[in-house]
C-alpha cells in the first residue's frame, strides 16, 4: 500500500488543494486541509498547519485504503490502487461500494474503469471541470500499469 499511497498523495493534494481554514466544499460539507471532511463534533484548530493537514490526509487515505481492501476482491497494481485511493478519498467508501466501477474492477474489466470513473464528475447535478480532470487522471493512472500485478 505504501507505493500506492506515494502515487495517490500528489494526485489527492493536486485536486483537493490546501486550505488552512474550514470551508464548505461544493457538495456542502465542512472541509479543511486537503479535503478533510470535518465530522460532527470533531474539533480542529484553525488555522490548520500543513503538517497537521498531511496527518489528516494520511488518516483519511488509510480509511480509503481499508475500504478498497474490503470491497475489491482481486489483486491490483500500485497504480490501480492509487487511482482507487484518490477516488475513494474524494467520494467515500459508500460511493465505491455501490458503484458499477467496483463491479468492473472486481470482474477484471480494467479497460472499462476509465469510462466508469467519468460517471463521477457531478456535484448536485452539475458537471465540475475539476472532477472531470481528476477522473481523467485517475483513469490514466489506473490503466498505466494494468498488466503487472502486485502479489
Amino acid at each position: 500500500m505504501n507505493q500506492s499511497l506515494n502515487l495517490a498523495v500528489p494526485l489527492i493534494k493536486k485536486y483537493e488543494g490546501f486550505s488552512a481554514t474550514s470551508y464548505l466544499c461544493p457538495a456542502g460539507y465542512k472541509t479543511i486541509g486537503y479535503g478533510h471532511k470535518i465530522l460532527s463534533g470533531e474539533k480542529i484548530a484553525e488555522p490548520l498547519s500543513e503538517d497537521k493537514a498531511l496527518e489528516l490526509l494520511a488518516a483519511d487515505a488509510e480509511i480509503a485504503g481499508e475500504a478498497i481492501k474490503r470491497l475489491i476482491k482481486r489483486l491490483l497494481t500500485p497504480e490501480q490502487t492509487a487511482a482507487l485511493l484518490s477516488f475513494t478519498y474524494n467520494l467515500g467508501a459508500a460511493a465505491l461500494q455501490r458503484s458499477t466501477l467496483r463491479r468492473k474492477v472486481n470482474a477484471g474489466q480494467d479497460g472499462m474503469v476509465p469510462k466508469e470513473l467519468m460517471k463521477w464528475v457531478r456535484v448536485k447535478g452539475r458537471i465540475m471541470s475539476g472532477l472531470v480532470a481528476r477522473r481523467k487522471e485517475e483513469g490514466g493512472l489506473y490503466i498505466s500499469n494494468a498488466k503487472s500485478l502486485v502479489v
